[in-house]
């Protein structure tokens, strides 16, 4: 039987990270589905500016979580770190077909950090919630006036005569039609680029949690509970082991 040794990988910040985002994305999720469906469920404009505000500011709560992961990627410990999350480097290619030639083989490699083939999904899910952010941001401003672009918006949309940080939603009568139509304009590609991005989050973490199971059921490690308690149980001697890396 093979001996089992644990070993602590994910720091209590990395953790924390992955549980409010994963929290903040099914509510955000949520409560986009609504404002995109408002019409189809009978919302009204006010209904659909607290909806707005509710996903404005967990969408806030999702940023400076975000945030605070990219600033840890530089101080966390090694399995933290943007070497060891995203794909690249010295000698990743090879990594990354030795892993896949043991996992077709049937005789997996273990990894103690993400694995060669699942950092291609971290870089994805971090494009793609980076691009959730930024244009979720620029949204927040041009659609209920919020910073940090919100003060800019209604200054460029304020009709003559209008103090702009008097605007609100759904007051057409407080802007200035052509100021306000090239605002629309400059917002729609932020817009699409929102909506799509989020379709393709969506699809990349229905991947990222099938392979976190798949590869839990082929390889062991205990993955899944090692978000949790940052310990990973190995039954091998993990690729990316360091010297005196377990106790």
């Amino acid at each position: 039987m093979p001996e089992l040794k644990s070993y602590a990988v994910w720091d209590v910040s990395t953790r924390w990270f992955h549980w409010i985002n994963a929290l903040c994305v099914i509510m955000l999720a949520f409560v986009g589905f609504m404002i995109l469906n408002a019409g189809n469920l009978d919302i009204s404009n006010a209904g659909k500016v607290a909806l707005k505000k509710m996903h404005i500011w967990i969408g806030f709560v999702f940023v400076l979580n975000l945030t605070w992961r990219i600033v840890w990627a530089f101080l966390g410990n090694r399995y933290a770190r943007w070497q060891s999350v995203f794909p690249g480097g010295r000698g990743y290619l090879h990594a990354l077909r030795s892993y896949l030639a043991a996992f077709i083989a049937g005789r997996p490699e273990q990894y103690l950090g993400h694995n060669p083939a699942g950092r291609l999904g971290i870089a994805a899910v971090f494009l793609l919630i980076t691009l959730q952010a930024i244009t979720g941001l620029i949204l927040a401003g041009t659609d209920l006036f919020y910073p940090p672009i919100g003060p800019w918006i209604a200054h460029w949309i304020a009709a003559p005569g209008i103090a702009p940080e008097s605007l609100i939603p759904y007051a057409p009568e407080r802007y200035d039609a052509a100021s306000y139509e090239s605002m629309r304009a400059f917002r729609k590609p932020f817009a699409v680029a929102h909506l799509y991005s989020f379709y393709g989050l969506v699809v990349v973490v229905i991947l990222h949690v099938t392979a976190v199971i798949i590869t839990e059921l082929r390889e062991g490690g205990s993955i899944i509970s090692a978000m949790f308690t940052g310990r990973k149980i190995i039954s091998k001697r993990p690729v990316d082991e360091e010297r005196n890396g377990h106790d």
